[in-house]
């Protein structure tokens, strides 16, 4: 797998959204201002090309969907933060936010215990 651009990254979420769509159906979920049609077309293939969208053809007309979920990608990312950022470290990933967040051990405790409610599930 291979790290998006923002504007792949911006595609990738609204298709996650609505699941799948043409290139109209992306245009219209996007915040203004709107690119135009055609660079949101060639992002879709630029991301169909590293294989995170494929489609349906219509005739002349291509419905996207995604192909990798977004959950395989938070993965990736994380893991791509931690290894580049903190040595693969999530202890030091937690220490940088405490600290830059000024979190208290009691914002600590409670972010602890959502770990592991979430881990039980």
């Amino acid at each position: 797998m291979r790290e998006l651009t923002r504007a792949e990254e911006q595609i990738m979420q609204i298709l996650w959204d609505i699941e799948k769509g043409f290139v109209k159906d992306i245009l219209e979920k996007m915040s203004e201002p709107k690119p135009a049609y055609n660079t949101v077309s060639t992002i879709v293939r630029i991301l169909e090309r590293k294989g995170f969208v494929n489609h349906k053809a219509y005739g002349k007309s291509h419905e996207y969907f995604p192909i990798v979920s977004k959950d395989e990608y938070r993965s990736f990312s994380i893991k791509n933060l931690l290894n580049g950022y903190f040595s693969g470290s999530f202890a030091k990933l937690i220490s940088f936010h405490a600290k830059d967040k000024n979190l208290d051990s009691k914002d600590l405790d409670k972010a602890m215990e959502e770990v592991k409610s979430d881990l039980k599930k």
